[in-house]
């Protein structure tokens, strides 16, 4: 699937010295809903239909779940998650006093692990981290996405933008090559969205799973012949930043549906 995704990719009937990014317009960004088949917005806006829910059900048990050397669950600290995890993942990822860098929902998660439940960290893309990460952010649908307004984020922020406009790979495309200047464009077929990351993690029926933002980044790394970060690299993490803080004030939506 990757390989024949970069053939086509290489066939676009533009050279790639000629492309140049623009970045939308606030007037003009569209979440990826907006791209998908009415039939696959059926699946999001069904919960008993949203494959991405069994995720969030699975986290809602973890979340009370007790482990690690302390004998701790999530909810021992926060509570009911319905409550006090709603408007968290629009905010991420968020500035960490400690380490002076951003992390994402998964290293927060796994920061808790390590230090308040002195548990062993999950591993990305796990079930468990998934599921823990779908339950919180299913907490934040339908409010603002507010990452980046942290004064202390914006040489982040401006590291993931320079990623986002980096020509990379063998095919020498950067991000913006596709999801600023042809998102109203085809790819074999498929609707070339404009990246906004409102819904994850997100159930992509390709992957028949749930997943996050940084497995979606490291799959159109491949894509363009690149060698993609490893999960939980600070480029990806600044690349998630980024991607997040221009999509200030759309609705969150996970867990989203996608092809």
């Amino acid at each position: 699937m990757r390989t024949a995704v970069a053939i086509v990719l290489a066939m676009l009937p533009i050279a790639a010295s000629t492309l140049s990014a623009t970045e939308i317009p606030q007037g003009e960004r569209r979440s990826g809903y907006s791209f998908m088949t009415p039939e696959t917005q059926a699946i999001q806006n069904d919960d008993t239909a949203n494959p991405g829910m069994l995720w969030v059900l699975d986290g809602d048990a973890l979340w009370k779940k007790k482990t690690g050397a302390t004998d701790k669950s999530c909810a021992d600290c926060h509570d009911d998650a319905s409550i006090s995890m709603k408007g968290v993942a629009a905010r991420y990822p968020a500035f960490d006093r400690a380490t002076g860098h951003p992390v994402n929902l998964e290293q927060r998660v796994n920061l808790c692990r390590t230090t308040h439940q002195q548990a062993t960290p999950l591993a990305y893309e796990s079930r468990e981290l998934l599921a823990l990460t779908a339950v919180i952010a299913a907490q934040s649908r339908g409010t603002a996405i507010d990452a980046g307004s942290d004064p202390q984020l914006e040489p982040f922020v401006a590291k993931g933008r320079a990623l986002f406009m980096l020509r990379q790979g063998q095919l020498n495309l950067a991000c913006a090559n596709c999801h600023d200047d042809h998102w109203d464009k085809h790819l074999a077929g498929s609707a070339i969205t404009q990246a906004q990351p409102t819904g994850y993690p997100l159930y992509r029926l390709e992957w028949q799973s749930l997943g996050s933002l940084q497995r979606r980044l490291r799959s159109c790394m491949i894509g363009m012949r690149a060698q993609p970060f490893d999960y939980g690299a600070p480029e990806l993490v600044d690349l998630e930043l980024y991607l997040m803080s221009r999509a200030r004030g759309m609705p969150m939506e996970s867990p989203a549906v996608r092809p």
